[in-house]
């Protein structure tokens, strides 16, 4: 028989995804029963030449024999996130549905930023948008589906990734600041009031949108990285003295390195005193809002003026996918001014372009990944995932201060645990993670706490028991004991 070459029609697609299909399923299978390494690493140009990279890019002719070859190795090669001893860092393992979506938006490709161009995804986005608004309090038709002005109700719009949301944000602030800053640049008197330790992708928005990263003005952490409300009114005093005016004053909910929550409630009482702009990086966290039992820990998010939200984090859909969100549905709308004839032109449509309100010009169907885990789901099989790893993330801790070798800096509030083998200083904190991680049958991180080296761990496979947990203590003071 001929040997069977990839071409773009119906037909091979079908053959070549069936057997990708079948690959995925094992890969999954495999990884999911921990009967292969979380991660192996292979030197780069080894590993582009066991690809075959160089041959297939001048030469092409993908076969089936030579996509299995290629896949296995790939896979062999790719960070396991389905195993259950990948408790590394905050990227989903995702649902396979969310998956799914992915796969459909490959073929389908609906640049869906114009209603035109893909309404069946601006549909969707609208729609989980809403389902996001509604449990910071934003939303107030009771379906998600209702799509008309209400005067309580929010905006908020899906980007690639918490770094683009968080810009948007920022954007939005800079609009109710400085109106006329898109036409003639930002001023030179705006700061930004945020926590010492603020995800990067702060300090980068502040430089992408023109204030420069002098502009941001630290607030004072505690021990435990948290920010401290008391000593806002100061620096608001300082920032007025200098003659300066707050663009904003930002909030962790929660924070990167501890997964521990700023107290939400007071910073937004202070903005509102004081007629501040609020926003709230809930790139992780966030999620606790779809929880009875842990919406506490966001308790006065409804003051914020602006907040993130990564469902690529704990809402189990793959790769990338963050909504920003905002509490008057004007502050979207004025973070871009910008006109383009060949799109931004009056026409007659049954949709919304969501196009203005974004940085993206083409954006794939994000909302498809979120939709379909829920579909998959439903709200409660989402939060019974949220409620779950936040819980079991607590039991570690119990279990890990226990044990003679290790210390807990903290009692967990979400699903990140920072512990320390107490043996070690933190040059050998460091080492130790990365020796656990080359060995490969787990896959941990590390941070630093007030200056503090420790290892880390974000419980975010549904998969992981404490009996991993166990194992892996074990492995840590036997790579201690044999370094």
């Amino acid at each position: 028989m001929p040997v069977l070459l990839m071409k773009s029609n119906a037909k091979d697609y079908h053959k070549f995804a069936t057997k990708t299909v079948e690959l995925l399923s094992q890969y999954l299978k495999k990884s999911q029963e921990g009967k292969v390494p979380v991660l192996q690493q292979m030197p780069a140009q080894k590993l582009g030449e066991a690809l075959n990279l160089n041959q297939l890019i001048k030469k092409g002719g993908l076969d089936l024999a030579q996509m299995q070859t290629f896949l296995q190795t790939y896979f062999e090669n790719s960070q396991h996130m389905h195993h259950p001893q990948y408790i590394g860092h905050q990227v989903s393992v995702p649902h396979v549905a969310s998956g799914l979506a992915d796969m459909v938006h490959g073929v389908v490709n609906n640049p869906m930023a114009i209603y035109e161009m893909g309404p069946s995804a601006a549909v969707i986005e609208r729609t989980v948008v809403n389902w996001m608004l509604s449990k910071v309090g934003w939303f107030h038709w009771e379906k998600y589906t209702n799509f008309e002005h209400h005067p309580e109700n929010g905006s908020g719009i899906l980007t690639h990734g918490g770094s683009l949301a968080n810009m948007t944000a920022m954007l939005a602030a800079r609009a109710a600041a400085a109106p006329d800053a898109w036409e003639n640049g930002a001023p030179d008197d705006l700061v930004v009031l945020a926590p010492e330790v603020s995800h990067y992708s702060i300090a980068r928005s502040i430089s992408m949108i023109g204030l420069g990263k002098k502009s941001i003005v630290s607030i004072p952490v505690n021990e435990l990285e948290v920010m401290q409300p008391e000593a806002l009114q100061s620096a608001l005093e300082k920032v007025k003295s200098e003659g300066k005016r707050v663009m904003c004053v930002i909030a962790n909910g929660c924070a990167t390195a501890t997964g521990l929550y700023d107290p939400i409630d007071e910073i937004g009482h202070f903005c509102e005193e004081n007629n501040l702009w609020f926003h709230v990086d809930g790139a992780h966290g966030a999620s606790a809002l779809i929880s009875e039992k842990e919406k506490h820990l966001l308790k006065g998010v409804r003051r914020a003026d602006s907040m993130i939200w990564d469902t690529h984090k704990m809402l189990r859909t793959t790769t990338l996918c963050a909504a920003v969100l905002f509490k008057n549905p004007t502050c979207l709308s004025n973070a871009f001014q910008q006109k383009g004839s060949y799109i931004f032109h009056e026409k007659e449509q049954v949709g919304f372009d969501l196009l203005p309100y974004q940085v993206e010009c083409t954006k794939a169907g994000l909302g498809t990944k979120l939709f379909w885990t829920l579909a998959a789901e439903g709200e409660q099989g989402v939060r019974d995932f949220v409620e779950g790893r936040y819980a079991i993330t607590r039991q570690m801790h119990d279990l890990i201060d226990a044990h003679p070798d290790f210390e807990c800096p903290y009692f967990p509030e979400a699903n990140i645990l920072c512990f320390r083998y107490i043996h070690f200083d933190d040059a050998k904190q460091l080492a130790l993670r990365n020796a656990i991680t080359k060995k490969g049958n787990f896959y941990i991180t590390s941070a630093e706490v007030s200056g503090v080296r420790y290892l880390r761990l974000t419980v975010i496979n549904p998969l992981t028991t404490l009996g991993h947990i166990e194992k892996l203590l074990e492995e840590i003071v036997a790579q201690a004991s044999n370094p």
